[in-house]
């Protein structure tokens, strides 16, 4: 599913936040957005779930204007940060309420959550914990899953690899990929750490104070570009 940012601004007070002239992201490809603290990353993400609104400017899912249209929803899902978790549920009721939002009757659930038995380590079901009392690392998974199950045309994640051990990092760069490949999916994702970036990624937007800087193809060798940009 393509997704197209046309002319968007967003200011918070006198500072513009983001400020994209044009930016395409075609159907099924895997993206990386990298760049300082402050670059915008996180309100891009925000601006193409309609969490907020530009000043200016429009972004289109597909056929949608996402501020326009309930629509784009059926087919997108995210985990941005612990605040898309309910902490009361269990991770089992977590994963049934997600799975109901898009149609997914219990046993689907239980099915697609097999495919992420090695991520989820023993670790997240059966441990009759509400979300809450998971490790940060734990709650991080189990957004992640929760965004992964119902096998979105758009996903969007905001640093997964945060609070990742170093094998469970692997693992979800193995996913991610996998899942890009496997359903065609449009994946957005951010982070900090370039080698996971350059790793996962066939594109690499590169931010720097709510602008884009590079657009940084398979082609190129992205993670010179990105070291020597940050060095």
């Amino acid at each position: 599913m393509e997704i197209v940012i046309n002319k968007v601004i967003k200011t918070y007070g006198n500072t513009n936040v983001v400020n994209i002239d044009l930016l395409k992201i075609k159907s099924g490809e895997l993206i990386g957005i990298v760049g300082n603290n402050g670059a915008g990353k996180t309100t891009l993400f925000r601006l193409i779930l309609d969490l907020v609104k530009p000043n200016h400017g429009e972004i289109k899912s597909g056929d949608f204007v996402v501020s326009k249209s309930e629509a784009w929803k059926k087919y997108t899902a995210a985990f941005l940060d612990k605040y898309f978790l309910i902490d009361f549920l269990t991770p089992e009721e977590y994963f049934q309420f997600i799975g109901k939002l898009y149609g997914l009757n219990e046993e689907e659930v239980h099915d697609r959550l097999k495919m992420y038995e090695r991520f989820m380590n023993n670790e997240i079901l059966n441990q009759n914990k509400y979300i809450r009392q998971f490790s940060t690392g734990n709650k991080q998974k189990i957004g992640i899953i929760g965004s992964l199950i119902v096998k979105p045309e758009i996903l969007i994640l905001d640093e997964p690899f945060n609070y990742l051990d170093p094998t469970s990092q692997n693992l979800i760069k193995k996913i991610l990929k996998d899942f890009n490949e496997k359903y065609s999916s449009t994946v957005l994702i951010s982070s900090h750490n370039l080698n996971h970036l350059t790793d996962t990624c066939s594109r690499i937007i590169l931010m720097e104070k709510s602008k884009i800087i590079k657009d940084i193809s398979e082609h190129d060798d992205a993670f010179k570009v990105l070291e020597n940009y940050f060095a």
